[in-house]
């Protein structure tokens, strides 16, 4: 058994500024009178990584949980040759989630998401006996359905029913895992809205999505994987973004590394991207509003239908919110790009050939932002540049193995009631 002790931590209001216990499954302060998130605040101010056996838990003494899980990876950071080659860049490292035995990088799932999963589940208390709800545009629920059925932690999934084809295993998974949808049509926000009703049920709590820490802690390890491979903080840091959630949790571990006193001073300039015509954070951004600009429900989801990067579909962002992206995006003096799915599909067919791996589509949009912030000049050739791979190494994953695809119990329509929707997914875990 792996010696592990839980680390000692506070929550923070990022609006006030008050610290307090966590007490449980504490999402927000509730003496805030605003929308806020909340952070945590480690006691241990120098991380000491654990032994690659720990897989994702080598971070442990910056992530709030109270155990290790089985089966967990971490990400994994290396210096690029032929991307940086391709683009002139001298110090372009890559932080890869996904499966590249090549370079150590084991997710079975090829998501960073895992990252969140493996954190917010060990976070549960081994005495809860509701069930776990998340919503999820595919990758997400791909993740959480893993982590949960490896460690048997009741889960409901809702998801989009076109994104279906994302629930793919390489084994079935354990009963403790179900999954609802919304019909043919529906997007993101429509899984959260399922969601949403769900809760009307006592039986079910939520995961929080940005609101919970240990899901931004656990984003936040892509850069603690950078900053302890480099040897010190990135200048610019480079990510897709749907919700913004991994880019806030980035700023947030700067903030921790940079109090660490091992690795430098820098704010790493936040340079994130989102699949034209989905961009709604960028229209935001490119007239500096903190709110979020209006987008009307039918265009937002003929947008989402066009898009290659799904996943990058959040109608709901934690961008305005104190603590969100427009903060982070502030403090670091961040940008925010627009990608085409032709760029998109250009880059990740040039990092496959430079890097010899396939990648999904939104770290596709990813590598597309670099490009564009290469060749307006928005970087130096000699910055050192953290580009995070959110995902890929399916195609190789895949090779030779028969898969098995969760299927629903249930498809709601959109204008479904709370109670048909509460009276099923009670007798679902009956």
């Amino acid at each position: 058994m792996k010696d592990f002790t839980p680390t000692s931590y506070q929550l923070e209001c990022v609006a006030t500024g008050r610290q307090f216990a966590d007490e449980g499954w504490m999402l927000d302060d509730s003496q805030c009178d605003c929308p806020s998130l909340i952070r945590t605040r480690y006691a241990k101010k120098q991380l000491e990584l654990k032994s690659d056996d720990y897989g994702f838990y080598k971070f442990c003494d910056w992530l709030p949980v109270r155990r290790m899980l089985e089966k967990s990876t971490a990400p994994v950071t290396y210096k690029s040759k032929g991307l940086a080659q391709a683009l002139g860049l001298e110090n372009l490292y890559i932080t890869f989630n996904g499966y590249h035995p090549a370079i150590g990088a084991r997710m079975t799932t090829c998501s960073f998401k895992e990252t969140e999963a493996y954190s917010v589940c060990a976070r549960i208390d081994e005495r809860e006996t509701r069930v776990l709800v998340v919503a999820s545009a595919g990758n997400t629920a791909r993740a959480f359905a893993k982590v949960c059925s490896d460690n048997r932690i009741p889960l409901l999934l809702c998801v989009p029913a076109d994104n279906l084809d994302a629930l793919w295993f390489d084994e079935p998974l354990d009963s403790c895992v179900k999954l609802i949808c919304s019909e043919r049509g529906g997007d993101y926000f429509d899984a959260i809205h399922l969601s949403n009703l769900a809760l009307k049920n006592d039986r079910f709590y939520a995961e929080g999505g940005a609101k919970n820490v240990a899901r931004r802690d656990g984003m936040a390890t892509t850069v603690l994987s950078a900053v302890t491979t480099i040897g010190r903080i990135p200048d610019y840091y480079f990510q897709a973004v749907g919700s913004g959630t991994g880019a806030i949790a980035a700023w947030e571990a700067n903030m921790r590394l940079i109090e660490d006193g091992r690795f430098g001073d820098n704010l790493m300039k936040l340079m994130v991207s989102q699949n034209a015509p989905f961009v709604p954070m960028y229209n935001a951004w490119r007239v500096d509003s903190r709110d979020m600009l209006p987008y009307e429900d039918d265009k937002a989801r003929r947008d989402v239908e066009i898009i290659d990067a799904k996943v990058l579909s959040n109608r709901k962002p934690p961008y305005s919110i104190a603590g969100g992206l427009y903060d982070a995006l502030k403090a670091t003096e961040g940008e925010v790009f627009a990608v085409t799915n032709a760029q998109a599909r250009k880059a990740a067919r040039l990092f496959r050939e430079t890097e010899g791996v396939d990648v999904y589509s939104a770290a596709g949009v990813a590598t597309a932002s670099l490009i564009k912030a290469v060749e307006e000049g928005r970087v130096e050739k000699d910055a050192v540049i953290m580009l995070n791979i959110t995902g890929g190494g399916e195609q190789r994953f895949k090779e030779g193995k028969e898969l098995w695809h969760l299927k629903p119990t249930h498809v709601f329509p959109l204008n479904v009631s709370a109670a048909e929707v509460v009276e099923k997914v009670e007798i679902m875990f009956a």
